[in-house]
């Protein structure tokens, strides 16, 4: 009897199992080993379908650091809004392998279009190219067209000696070494969207674009991808998604109850209610966005007139005029 209680105090006495702490490391290269084992989706596949969603990753310890301040990922907002696309998601992540590789291979298996700003020049720090081959196990191959592009297009400095093997030299051939399938068409996976600029748009996996960080190239890219990009969404005639703005005199507690029992009666028809504070104004902003235009249009006296506000074409529109022309 005492041998058999012994042996229950000495269980019980016994220190619990611990659980196991893995680093953040570990658990985004679990993760990212999760998403590469899911359902698979070639890139062939991926670059065909038919674009619904988007996600922007802005990679930059300047950015995080605030030495730059970000503007691409507003742009990339705009432009995804006009074109009817629905962008779900924008990050902003360190110059960190581990960090690039996790998210490139969440974002690709998440969303349709993906695109990604920072982190191809010529320095050090520059790793998004390599960080998105290892992401899929690719080769970073030199693209002769870009590198011929470059020796024709770049005039800085006027002298260099494109045939020596220097180190100035060996950091421009990286921006031109690009992550390659071997197995897929090569025009599928390099798109040059501006005729008067060296720079290529790699596309790896069939939806992750690899544009740079520089706002000027970034926007004049991004734009000169839609000529591939409107074929394959689901109204290509046309933007699909509409915003309608009313300002309001009110404060965003006087209308919280009734925007709240707004927003659960449009729900079902696919129109989202916002409400916006514009600080040091007298006038604050809802939006009412969705893809139906007349049903839309048919609710915006009622949301007016409740708001005690009108709708307006351009937020801040009304701001200069007397309170009584204004609610008028």
């Amino acid at each position: 009897m005492f041998s058999r209680l012994s042996q229950v105090a000495r269980h019980l006495s016994r220190p619990l199992p611990r659980p196991s702490h893995a680093s953040p490391r570990t658990l985004l290269a679990n993760n990212s080993n999760n998403i590469m084992a899911s359902p698979a989706v070639t890139a062939d596949e991926r670059n065909s379908r038919t674009i619904h969603t988007a996600a922007c990753l802005i990679i930059g310890d300047e950015v995080l650091g605030g030495k730059t301040k970000d503007t691409n990922s507003n742009f990339m907002a705009q432009w995804c809004f006009s074109l009817g696309i629905n962008l779900k998601r924008i990050e902003v992540i360190a110059d960190d392998e581990s960090e690039i590789i996790e998210a490139v291979r969440r974002m690709s298996n998440g969303y349709d279009f993906v695109v990604t700003s920072g982190g191809i020049g010529p320095t050090h720090d520059d790793i998004t190219y390599q960080s998105i081959a290892k992401a899929f196990g690719l080769p970073l191959v030199l693209h002769e067209e870009t590198y011929a592009l470059m020796k024709k297009m770049s005039t800085r400095p006027p002298d260099f000696n494109w045939e020596e093997d220097s180190a100035a030299r060996r950091a421009k051939l990286r921006m031109a070494e690009l992550p390659t399938d071997p197995s897929r068409d090569l025009a599928q996976q390099v798109i040059f969207p501006s005729k008067d600029l060296w720079v290529p748009v790699a596309v790896v996996n069939g939806n992750v674009h690899i544009l740079p960080g520089v706002p000027r190239l970034f926007e004049k890219l991004l734009e000169g991808l839609k000529p591939s990009i409107v074929p394959r969404l689901l109204n290509p005639e046309g933007n699909s998604i509409f915003r309608v703005l009313v300002s309001t005199p009110l404060s965003e507690s006087a209308v919280a109850d009734y925007l709240t029992k707004l927003a659960a009666r449009v729900e079902p028809r696919g129109v989202k209610v916002g409400s916006y504070p514009r600080w040091g104004k007298k006038r604050n902003t809802v939006t009412l966005v969705g893809k139906d235009k007349e049903f839309l249009d048919s609710i915006a006296p009622e949301v007016a007139q409740n708001v005690e506000g009108r709708v307006v074409a351009v937020e801040g529109e009304d701001d200069n005029l007397p309170d009584e022309a204004a609610d008028e």
